[in-house]
């Protein structure tokens, strides 16, 4: 099997990690998304969307979406549980997952793509509504650092699926200078100790 992917992109970090933290090792095709190639006829007949990461199998069966790639690989190597062994912990994870991609990541994948202009030659950036994004991922902060008061992790006592997704955020975050403040304190605990997990240099 093989992960076409982007090394500098936040998506396929969150994939990497997520296989650091198994312990699984899989090739990689590294895929230029600056010069459009995850855009050529090969590329979207793996993934229609023309997004990265991709998963093949070596049956030549594709997965996209970085959640289904780990929930693929999550299935196939249960140990350690990065999305839940009960049902609750399952669903608060899964939980906690949603809510940190959509009110996190994409808002900061937003304000990327849009305050920036990466990619205007396929798309037509609204700079308004990327500060806006930007706007609304500086405060999804602040309910990181009320949950962080009170858990240890983003979804409960143990690492997950929904920490590196916020920690592979925050990092591209700094790129639209999105940062925590002196006052997110229990965040800055949380971060400090994800970062330091040998997964984050995955």
């Amino acid at each position: 099997m093989k992960i076409y992917e982007t090394k500098t992109a936040p998506n396929p970090r969150r994939v990497r990690m997520f296989l650091a933290e198994k312990g699984i090792d899989v090739d990689y095709v590294q895929v230029d998304i600056q010069k459009g190639e995850n855009l050529s006829a090969e590329m979207r007949a793996k993934n229609p969307l023309g997004k990265i990461p991709i998963l093949e199998l070596d049956d030549g069966t594709c997965i996209a979406e970085t959640d289904a790639i780990c929930t693929y690989f999550e299935a196939l190597q249960p140990e350690p549980p990065l999305m839940g062994t009960t049902p609750v912990e399952k669903a608060t994870i899964s939980m906690w997952q949603r809510q940190v991609e959509l009110a996190f990541m994409m808002q900061v994948g937003m304000c990327f793509q849009h305050t920036t202009g990466y990619f205007k030659d396929r798309m037509t950036p609204v700079p308004e509504f990327g500060k806006e994004a930007g706007i609304n991922a500086s405060k999804y902060l602040n309910i990181l650092e009320r949950r962080l008061g009170v858990k240890e992790f983003i979804a409960g006592d143990r690492f997950s699926i929904a920490d590196i997704t916020a920690l592979c955020a925050m990092d591209f975050a700094r790129v639209v200078k999105i940062r925590m403040k002196d006052e997110h304190v229990n965040l800055t605990r949380w971060y400090e100790a994800v970062s330091s997990r040998a997964s984050a240099n995955a």
